[in-house]
């Protein structure tokens, strides 16, 4: 089971530090995991600089030039973050069997090794704080709503 997937928080854990021009303690979202090469892609860590041949779209406006991106990075480099602590974290994985409707099924959670904390997907905490924001505004708009037809209207028969 990979212990780092792609919407995971991480953190920077090697490397030259902030102050010495690196990238150590820095936190990113994981946007791509290159399986065979053992990297990961994080959203705003690791900027290469990258010189792109100047060329033509089809409107005339010229492409290319000096650009920046984020290069790929070892996966020992980073670590998980726990959502709670807000801090590098070790993980490991919790082996269960569950038995639903007669059949057994092996099911892996990845856990914090501090806490025993499972960590959940990124995806799944994203959503629910989407959900969380969604309640939010709805219960904001509520009020206004039943405020403006509890006002009574009046009428200028000037």
């Amino acid at each position: 089971m990979a212990t780092i997937r792609k919407g995971d928080l991480v953190q920077v854990i090697s490397g030259p530090t902030q102050a010495r021009g690196g990238d150590r303690g820095k936190q990113g979202e994981v946007l791509e995991v290159l399986r065979e090469e053992n990297r990961v892609l994080v959203q705003g860590i690791n900027f290469v600089t990258k010189h792109v041949r100047v060329g033509q779209t089809q409107r005339g406006t010229k492409t290319g030039g000096i650009e920046t991106v984020e290069a790929p990075i070892h996966i020992s480099n980073v670590a998980l973050v726990d959502p709670e602590t807000k801090q590098p974290a070790r993980t490991g994985v919790q082996v269960e069997e569950v038995t639903k409707d007669g059949v057994t099924k092996t099911v892996r959670t990845r856990v914090f090794k501090s806490s025993r904390r499972a960590a959940k997907p990124a995806k799944a905490e994203k959503a629910a704080k989407a959900d969380k924001a969604d309640k939010a505004e709805k219960a904001e708009k509520k009020p206004a709503t039943k405020a403006k037809a509890a006002a009574p209207k009046k009428k200028d028969d000037e």
